[in-house]
């Protein structure tokens, strides 16, 4: 069980927007431009990552059924 949460804790830090690691990502530029992001920009990063992860669990579980299917 403690090695399902540190993959997940791991994981989760992957410099996506979306997840904590692309929050992390955020504050790492925003500490280099020294500025913040706007948040405009911020949300419509967080959006399309994801977006992006919602399409790449699609198409891993169409590929795995198609698989097994065919």
């Amino acid at each position: 069980m403690a090695i399902i949460s540190i993959n997940l804790a791991l994981i989760n830090l992957i410099p996506v927007p979306a997840l904590d690691g692309g929050r992390l990502l955020f504050v790492l530029i925003e500490s280099i431009i020294r500025r913040p992001i706007k948040p405009v920009v911020a949300r419509s990063v967080n959006a399309l990552g994801f977006i992006f992860l919602i399409l790449l669990m699609l198409v891993v579980t169409a590929h795995d059924i198609f698989r097994i299917v065919g």
